[in-house]
């Protein structure tokens, strides 16, 4: 593959723990209760509806891909070129074991940084990026992150954070303020305030292409349909 940009590439503390027995657990936990197996449909949902609005892309890295959940989702395309994408190897390990041998033939696997991904430039039509962004608290590794998925794509991203202005990043904040300073300086989820989280995607190159909520008002995901260009 072609090299990709020798900048620097930030290590986030929380992507150390993703070690093969924290991979399994991951697994498993999106499988339990009634409320999980919920949530996750809807997230299946969202993150369809996203697709077909970037227009049904043909080759979609899975970045990261954890646990494999989105797999079957990404493969009701039956000619959609899939990339999975993960910085753990034990990710990507407990993946493949865990999803069907009719899923996993389809898939090519491959370990890389999100923010020096694998791949040679304008590779895939659309990167697709579940759970991420919102482990992402520094302003800089943000749009560092989002300029390499430009550099990558071709046409699109489709990207899930936290934002504000609902039911629940109100309950979080109040809950962050009376936190501990040390509490706070080992915090990994952030919650992006809608405006700022839009010029960054601007200041990447991205023009933003649409939106969908989890529960709009209550809930903090938001996922983005981001089109290069525009």
């Amino acid at each position: 593959m072609s090299a990709h940009h020798t900048t620097e590439t930030p290590e986030l503390a929380f992507s150390r723990k993703y070690d093969y027995a924290c991979a399994e657990n991951y697994f498993h936990k999106r499988q339990s209760g009634m409320a999980r197996r919920l949530s996750h449909w809807r997230e299946t949902q969202i993150a369809r509806h996203a697709l077909q609005r970037a227009g049904n892309p043909a080759s979609v890295p899975d970045l990261p891909c954890g646990a494999g959940r989105f797999w079957p989702m990404l493969l009701e395309q039956p000619k959609r070129v899939r990339l999975a994408a993960d910085n753990s190897t034990d990710m990507l390990q407990v993946a493949r074991s865990r999803q069907s041998p009719e899923i996993t033939r389809r898939v090519t696997t491959l370990q890389t940084s999100a923010f020096a991904i694998d791949l040679p430039n304008q590779a895939v039509d659309c990167v697709f990026c579940m759970r991420l962004l919102h482990h992402i608290g520094d302003v800089a590794h943000r749009i560092a992150m989002l300029r390499e998925f430009h550099r990558v794509t071709r046409e699109s991203v489709v990207v899930s954070l936290w934002i504000d202005g609902n039911y629940k990043s109100w309950k979080r904040q109040r809950l962050e303020r009376r936190r501990l300073e040390a509490e706070r300086a080992s915090q990994n989820r952030f919650i992006s305030v809608r405006s700022t989280i839009e010029a960054e995607i601007r200041q990447a190159g991205f023009g933003l292409n649409g939106h969908d909520d989890f529960l709009p008002a209550y809930a903090m995901w938001r996922v983005y349909t981001l089109r290069k260009g525009a």
